[in-house]
């Protein structure tokens, strides 16, 4: 099983930097794919930053938004996030020297709460805790 941490969804359904690596990997993924039924908000944040930003435009937000809700409906299964996730996440964020902010930190937890074995993400710091807590990141 791999989780899917939400930079990798947003670089799936909007051009950025990462995009065509993420396509690709997406493109031949055999695995089950997972991620924090929170990752819809955070999502749908980032796609509001970009437009703020000027990055995309009101339509690449609608189309990008419609594409993802394919992706949740077809391809990536949404667990629920628990309290003692949440528990999990703070004590994975009380430790300073993970530099783990409180977003990547739950996504570790649900990972590690799924016993997920991969981790899809684009973020250096969750990649490198994941390995330490034995979850392989994604080579893009």
């Amino acid at each position: 099983m791999v989780y899917v941490e939400t930079s990798v969804l947003v670089a799936l359904c909007v051009r950025e930097r990462m995009s065509a690596a993420v396509s690709r990997w997406y493109a031949t993924a055999k695995d089950d794919l997972i991620s924090g039924a929170w990752c819809v908000t955070e999502f749908a944040s980032a796609l509001g930053i970009k437009r703020r930003t000027g990055q995309i435009t009101d339509e690449q937000s609608a189309f990008a938004w419609r594409s993802f809700e394919r992706m949740c409906a077809s391809d990536l299964q949404l667990t629920p996030t628990e309290p003692p996730v949440f528990h999990q996440a703070a004590l994975l964020t009380l430790d300073a020297s993970t530099g783990l902010r409180a977003g990547d930190a739950l996504h570790l937890a649900v990972a590690l709460e799924c016993k997920a074995t991969t981790i899809a993400t684009l973020d250096a710091v969750l990649a490198n805790n994941s390995k330490k807590k034995k979850i392989k990141p994604v080579e893009f």
